[in-house]
């Protein structure tokens, strides 16, 4: 179901409001690292492809994905986590150095190690390229409590002219429950909401206004199967909500769209913008939180922030690896193809 052109049009002006807003993202930081290659030959050593080198990328990824789509969305974007002293780390800094992205808030440490996503992509002359193994380096520890603690000064400094804290946790120990928990000490977060993007412990953590989990996130946090029954959805959102108290849970659902849930109104089914033959769907929680981040610093509903949300997703995973969306992309969407509803 379309909706009223007038929806259109304040959806709009949200997106136009993104420059005011400004919004603090306490988050793991990842490299996305992508080489493709192109097939040459079965080797003689193994029944493996050999590829020919083509190209390598290194892109923000996780949290860091999640800030680079916040700058291109026009919004004040100060970053806290932490990189390692090696090729991802710097190239990550060079991203967000690129984007005019402050940087006083990004910590690096000559013990601690970038994470980085490898992902080796395969393909022939003028094919597509699919993505046929990956490969994880990953940190041997947390960041250390001396790093912690800089973590929450920073964060604390950026709150007071913060219209909202975005966490974005991988279980990487950079964003957890307790460094939210050590940086809200004494009131410091009362007035500025705070919207979650954690891949395995959401329930772990209080006070939060807003979530995006992704269905299995949520199937995996009740131990509940959901499946296509449309009833055991709402039963599941209502229970997030109420156990963590949130004003607004949104519930991704790939090519079903997403849902969206607030105290106030029943349950808002919203399906996908644009193809469900996607491109890459890497990436994409990461523009759907930013953007739903960025609507809800800047005064829009649970179903309006959901609505552009759901626009970015379409949009973002019809490009290559990992991406974002911008501002421009985002108001000529909404131009073209009114918000749309389906009822139950």
């Amino acid at each position: 179901m379309a909706k009223h052109p007038h929806e259109s049009d304040r959806l709009k002006k949200i997106v136009e409001s993104f420059p005011n807003v400004t919004v603090t993202v306490v988050g793991d930081l990842v490299a996305d690292e992508f080489i493709y290659g192109e097939i040459s030959r079965v080797s003689r050593e193994a029944p493996v492809l050999i590829l020919k080198h083509r190209e390598r990328t290194v892109v923000p990824g996780g949290g860091a994905n999640a800030i680079s789509n916040l700058a291109d969305l026009g919004v004040n974007v100060l970053p806290v986590g932490v990189v390692g002293d090696d090729e991802p780390g710097r190239l990550l800094i060079k991203a967000f150095r690129h984007k005019h992205i402050a940087l006083t808030g990004i910590l690096k440490d000559k013990a601690y190690t970038t994470v980085t996503k490898t992902r080796i992509l395969a393909g022939m002359t003028h094919t597509a390229r699919q993505q046929v193994v990956r490969v994880d380096r990953e940190p041997e520890a947390e960041p250390t409590p001396h790093l912690k603690r800089e973590l929450i000064l920073a964060a604390r400094q950026y709150a007071r002219v913060s219209d909202a804290m975005l966490i974005s946790d991988y279980g990487y120990g950079a964003a957890s429950p307790a460094i939210l928990n050590a940086i809200r000490e004494r009131g410091r977060l009362d007035r500025v909401p705070v919207v979650l993007d954690s891949r395995y412990r959401m329930l772990h953590y209080a006070g939060i206004a807003a979530a995006t989990p992704n269905e299995p996130e949520v199937e995996a946090a009740l131990a509940t199967r959901i499946g296509n029954d449309w009833q055991r959805l709402c039963v599941a959102g209502e229970q997030i909500l109420s156990r963590m108290k949130l004003q607004s849970l949104v519930i991704t659902r790939g090519r079903d769209g997403m849902v969206a849930f607030s105290g106030k109104h029943k349950p808002v089914d919203i399906p996908i913008f644009g193809s469900d033959q996607v491109a890459d769907v890497t990436g994409a929680g990461d523009t759907v939180i930013a953007t739903f981040t960025a609507a809800f610093a800047a005064g829009a509903s649970t179903e309006e922030a959901a609505q552009l949300a759901n626009y970015a997703g379409g949009l973002v995973v019809m490009k290559r690896g990992t991406a974002t969306v911008s501002q421009r992309e985002l108001l000529q969407a909404i131009a073209q193809t009114p918000p749309a509803t389906r009822s139950h």
